[in-house]
């Protein structure tokens, strides 16, 4: 047997960088016998001259443990991690799934009672409505809930840009909405006030209009900024005008609002 130059025999000699190579390969290759299966391998091949090919990487080798230590190397790791990143760029993008929420099915019981108060604040001159709304039979864990509805969002009625609806809900009970002048609500502390009473079970709603004066305030604000935006845009607005030279006004009118409100 060979020994390296200045070693005596059987002595434990240092080791050269090539004999640890071999060994390093040695027991990789012994390890991946071990623990890899080569018949789920996608990219070892057999050739008819019984050698084995690397798909990947184009490489011929003589054996099964040399071809363990080839994919071990970083040649191999190399070309598998830059395989990943191309399927990974053109793999298709899929959207997300969205879990959709079933709606709770329960049988409705009716319509709950309720109470109107119309209010006008004499100080403010801000008119009110108070709604009481009764859940004797509510479910138990829920609270009632409300929002506000555009007339172009209903389906009972004609749209009309002049009104709005406010929706009360709570199972097993029906919706029930009332029709309400599309006024601007007043949102100021003290001015919209909601309470669910859960010893009474009855939920209370009482929300202000603004007055007639800050309406139009807003309206004359909302006016000026538009005007000034055109103005810095650049641009005029034509004002209309009659064949005589005289300006168009609306015809003067009124009408209450409050006559027409009745649940849907």
């Amino acid at each position: 047997m060979d020994r390296d130059w200045g070693a005596k025999t059987g002595g434990g000699g240092v080791a050269s960088g090539d004999h640890t190579n071999i060994a390093r390969r040695e027991r990789l290759r012994q390890l991946a016998l071990d623990t890899i299966d080569l018949e789920k391998d996608p990219y070892l091949m057999r050739n008819h001259l019984g050698s084995y090919e690397c798909k990947l990487c184009l490489t011929l080798h003589n054996n099964e443990g040399n071809y363990l230590a080839h994919t071990q190397g970083r040649r191999h790791q190399s070309n598998l991690a830059r395989r990943a990143a191309r399927e990974a760029r053109n793999a298709p993008v899929t959207a997300p799934t969205v879990k959709r929420i079933q709606p709770r099915k329960t049988v409705k019981i009716g319509r709950p009672g309720y109470r109107i108060v119309k209010q006008k604040d004499p100080s403010t001159k801000q008119l009110s409505l108070l709604f009481n709304v009764e859940y004797p039979e509510i479910v138990e864990g829920l609270q009632p809930r409300y929002r506000f509805m555009s007339a172009y969002e209903q389906r009972k009625e004609a749209p009309d840009k002049d009104w709005q609806y406010l929706l009360f809900a709570a199972e097993p009970y029906e919706t029930i909405a009332f029709k309400i002048p599309n006024w601007e609500v007043d949102k100021d502390q003290g001015k919209f006030f909601n309470q669910w009473d859960k010893d009474k079970l009855v939920f209370t709603l009482q929300l202000f209009f603004k007055s007639k004066q800050q309406r139009e305030e807003a309206k004359a604000k909302a006016a000026t900024l538009s005007k000034q935006a055109q103005i810095n845009a650049g641009i005029t607005e034509p004002s209309q005008e009659t064949a005589d030279g005289q300006a168009l006004q609306a015809p003067q009118g009124s009408y209450n609002p409050f006559t027409g409100i009745a649940p849907m």
